[in-house]
């Protein structure tokens, strides 16, 4: 059948996006990959048990989690600021102001990692596997996005900025080459060193063999007409469409090795 909605396979654990082919089984109500072939009962030679033991499925989590429940849970504490001080034209306040901007920024940041989710979700195979919106050990920070391909481990943070990102370079033959991540006007560097430390982290939990790469995935920035993407300090910057190739690119690490670095990520790095 053809999918409405997107399911794993209760087999290998695999991604089946939605509106793609796959077998339904109407007895447990899971799905397959239309490759698997399964074995049946009458199949089992005498005096053998079958074994219908299922591996385990990893949770990806949910894009943009921890984000959207900071954002509510400013907005409710501030709603119920403005209740308690005006609790006759605590309503009225509420319907002609607007949020601060240090509270809407969490929801700028949520919108920005759900529609990429989106994007990543649509990727999902026994080859590209996700994990979404990941806790970074003894740290307040979380990494948006993981995605283990054939080619590495992508430790993506989702950003939903206005302005054209830009590589500036300070310095050169008489003075140390300085790389700044420009938006605008603005220097968003930091934005740089964040994912250099998540990266990190990633790399600890892993065997040397086994590639990791930062990128900062910029969500409908002003990129230019042709080119605009670069990178910087070895951060990817690029935006969605020029994400996606890199992560569908064959590589040296096997379905196998894919799947054992997913559960790997996915134990040392639990949901937000």
């Amino acid at each position: 059948m053809r999918l409405r909605y997107a399911g794993t396979c209760r087999i290998c654990g695999s991604q089946l996006p939605a509106k793609g082919d796959a077998i339904y089984e109407r007895v447990t109500r899971t799905v397959r990959c239309v490759t698997h072939e399964v074995s049946t009962p009458d199949a089992v030679p005498a005096g053998h048990e079958l074994d219908l033991a299922l591996p385990e499925v990893v949770p990806t989590g949910t894009a943009g989690a921890s984000a959207r429940r900071e954002f509510e849970r400013r907005k409710a504490a501030r709603e119920e600021r403005i209740r308690a001080k005006h609790p006759k034209l605590g309503g009225l306040i509420l319907a002609v102001s607007e949020e601060p901007q240090s509270t809407n920024a969490w929801n700028t940041g949520a919108l920005g990692e759900e529609k990429l989710g989106g994007g990543l979700d649509r990727l999902a195979s026994g080859k590209i596997r996700l994990l979404h919106d990941r806790r970074m050990p003894r740290s307040r920070a979380n990494i948006d996005h993981l995605a283990v391909t054939p080619t590495g481990v992508y430790v993506i943070d989702a950003k939903k900025y206005r302005g054209r990102p830009h590589l500036k370079i300070d310095g050169g033959l008489f003075r140390p080459r300085v790389e700044r991540l420009m938006i605008g006007s603005r220097d968003c560097t930091k934005l740089v060193d964040g994912v250099l430390k998540q990266v990190d982290v990633v790399r600890a939990l892993l065997e040397p063999e086994v590639p990791v790469h930062g990128a900062l995935c910029f969500i409908e920035a002003d990129w230019p007409l042709l080119g605009g993407n670069f990178t910087i300090r070895d951060v990817h910057a690029l935006w969605p469409k020029k994400l996606y190739p890199k992560l569908q690119a064959e590589g040296p690490l096997t379905t196998e090795t894919i799947a054992e670095v997913h559960g790997i990520l996915a134990k040392a790095l639990p949901a937000s």
